[in-house]
């Protein structure tokens, strides 16, 4: 294999983990629970940790019962302490998941003693060594991480396709969705569930950290371009997907260029996506930075000061 195909599955990996992330963090971001998505994203190390002890091996299916675990117990924690602790919601997310990220913490150091897991390629993953494993599907080579993460990644296009008109409704206005007969306590908790099974099939390769940056900033990117909920979501996956290529490309070409040593892919994603994040922020045509600022110099400040019409 030569290092063109490596670079090749390289942003390939980069951009499945992108989208597969970006499709349930737009449903976040509409929930203004993005918060969720750091805290899930985190709390979820304890599932791994007990399911390693108890497996003695990363047993695929032992990480995902682990992580849905406890990622449906993070949501339920912070939605108990916030009403029954009258904290706010912010707050309890943080409780929540600094605790069980501690506790995580410390259990896979318990973990490492037993299998080969290091804490470092969870939080922040390990995206050029991937391309390494690879499993042979007839006459090609194919990654095992790109597997895993297509799977989830359809997995999560199959959900958005079915439960579009349901995400939708329950994401907007719960009180609406219960009266129409969707169930939103249920939609709320599947995609929390949805949140833990993608956050851990990144894991092995943009890793805990980075995983956060995908699940939000593509979505909130998409959102400054349009307010129609089809297109946000088409547009989260492309700027993911523009993302892991941009993101691989500085890793290896912005070093150099200054002297430093190599860096890693999956930062360099979370990197590109903030700055597509401030073009989009600057440039969009409705909500642009400039377009307000000519508005306004031009008279037509009112206008450029309109709310934007819902997300539908």
């Amino acid at each position: 294999m030569n290092w063109s195909s490596l670079d090749t599955w390289t942003v390939a990996i980069g951009a499945i983990c992108a989208v597969a992330c970006a499709l349930p963090g737009c449903f976040l971001v509409l929930r203004r629970m993005s918060m969720m998505g750091d805290a899930i994203s985190h709390a979820v190390l304890p599932g791994l940790a007990v399911a390693f002890l108890i497996t003695h091996s990363r047993v695929t299916v032992a990480m995902f019962v682990g992580a849905v675990c406890m990622g449906l117990l993070t949501a339920i924690f912070t939605q108990w302490i916030s009403k029954f602790g009258k904290v706010d919601r912010g707050a309890a997310m943080g409780i929540v998941f600094t605790s069980l990220f501690a506790l995580g913490l410390i259990l896979i150091r318990q973990s490492a003693k037993h299998v080969d897991l290091d804490p470092s390629c969870v939080l922040y993953g390990s995206l050029e060594y991937c391309v390494l494993d690879m499993v042979r599907m007839g006459a090609l080579e194919v990654p095992r991480a790109a597997l895993s993460t297509g799977a989830v990644m359809l997995v999560n296009l199959l959900l958005c396709a079915l439960l579009f008109k349901e995400l939708r409704i329950s994401s907007f206005d719960p009180t609406l969705a219960t009266t129409m007969g969707i169930n939103a306590n249920l939609m709320h908790y599947l995609l929390m569930a949805v949140v833990a099974v993608t956050t851990v099939a990144a894991f092995e390769a943009v890793g805990s950290i980075i995983v956060i940056a995908m699940l939000i900033v593509p979505p909130a990117t998409a959102l400054l371009l349009t307010n129609r909920l089809p297109f946000v979501l088409i547009l989260s996956a492309v700027i993911g997907i523009a993302s892991a290529f941009l993101g691989h490309l500085g890793a290896l070409t912005v070093p150099p260029l200054f002297d430093l040593g190599g860096t890693v892919s999956s930062g360099m994603m979370a990197v590109a996506a903030g700055l597509l994040f401030c073009l989009a922020w600057l440039l969009a045509p409705q909500q642009g930075l400039l377009v307000r600022w000519f508005g306004r110099d031009f008279g037509h400040g009112e206008e450029s000061q309109d709310i934007p019409e819902e997300t539908v």
